[in-house]
């Protein structure tokens, strides 16, 4: 488990961005962008978009606001070598994970955490961690670390913050990925 500063609170995230010309702040916010842990835990949409939808023009953009944001780290949930390039370029540190669907062992579900562990140690990173969509799966990985890392006793209480983050409810497969104390 990952020692928290008190600073760092589950469920604390920034205020909407207030629209200002293009020119004043660059770059582009990702989609379904949100922080869950305020300054050090985030999450997003896959940059640039994902499929057919992909853009290595919102991608260079996305990439830049996420600098502005603070982020440092990049935990990919994608499968390996996806947007790598553009993110080493851009001087952030890269961790992946392929997770494929839903975890269905436990042990599954121990490695991801185990993965993001490994992200947020340094305590000066600041992590973006993403899939293709912000789904199922990824909303019950991240009330799950919740629990994991110690910032939140009650799996009801993981739920509770990460649906209110997201701003989208929490079914059972999701649910499932949460440990129980």
């Amino acid at each position: 488990m990952i020692p928290f500063p008190q600073e760092y609170r589950a469920g604390q995230h920034y205020p909407p961005a207030q629209r200002m010309a293009k020119k004043d702040v660059p770059g582009l916010e990702p989609r379904g962008f949100r922080w869950v842990i305020t300054g050090r835990l985030a999450v997003s949409e896959r940059i640039g978009g994902s499929g057919f939808q992909h853009r290595k023009v919102r991608r260079e953009e996305e990439i830049r606001w996420l600098g502005e944001q603070g982020i440092n780290t990049i935990l990919s949930f994608l499968a390996a070598g996806q947007n790598r390039s553009a993110y080493d370029e851009a001087g952030f540190r890269v961790l992946n994970h392929t997770v494929d669907g839903m975890p269905e062992e436990p042990e599954e579900v121990d490695a991801i955490f185990a993965a993001m562990d490994d992200a947020l140690a340094d305590p000066e990173a600041s992590v973006l961690v993403h899939r293709d969509t912000i789904d199922e799966t990824l909303s019950g990985l991240l009330a799950g670390y919740l629990v994991h890392s110690g910032l939140v006793e009650d799996p009801i209480v993981a739920t509770s913050l990460i649906q209110e983050i997201l701003g989208r409810p929490l079914g059972p497969e999701g649910r499932r990925l949460i440990p129980s104390t």
